[in-house]
Order: C-alpha cells, then structure tokens, then sequence
C-alpha cells in the first residue's frame, strides 16, 4: 500500500467519523425532542377530566340562559 492510498484511506475513516457523530447527534436531539414531546402529552392527558367536566357546567350554563331568555320572550309577547 503506497503513501497515498493510505492517506486516501484515512480522510475517508475521517469522513466516517464525522458523519457518525452528525447521525449520533440528530438522534439524540430527536430523542430528547420525543421525551418532550410525550411529557407534554401526559400533561394534557392529566388535564383532560378536569376540563370536561368545566364544559359540562360550561355547557350547563349556556342552556339555563337561553332558558331564561326564552322565559322572557315568551313572558312578555304571550302574557
């Protein structure tokens, strides 16, 4: 093998290497990207009960004035 097939040979190894930890390190920047991403999710997860049940009173409200509102008009065009 002659000096410059081993030169050759070596900046390839380089080339490797660098590629490898490029991919190492957008594997662990996605990773950690996922981590958060499911912490986020368990978040809103553990959430969820205690917002339905506000849009259900939510909800409930709602209803009792467009009742009231209704009682009204049926008060004071009917009456």
């Amino acid at each position: 093998m002659t000096f410059k097939e081993a030169k050759d040979i070596v900046e390839r190894l380089e080339l490797a290497d660098l590629s490898l930890r490029n991919s190492f390190d957008n594997i662990d920047y996605a990773r950690r990207n996922l981590d958060d991403s499911l912490i986020e999710q368990k978040k809103v997860l553990k959430q969820l009960p205690e917002k339905e049940s506000k849009i259900k009173y939510l909800y409930l409200i709602i209803m009792l004035n467009i009742g009231f509102i209704g009682g009204l008009f049926v008060g004071k065009y009917l009456l």
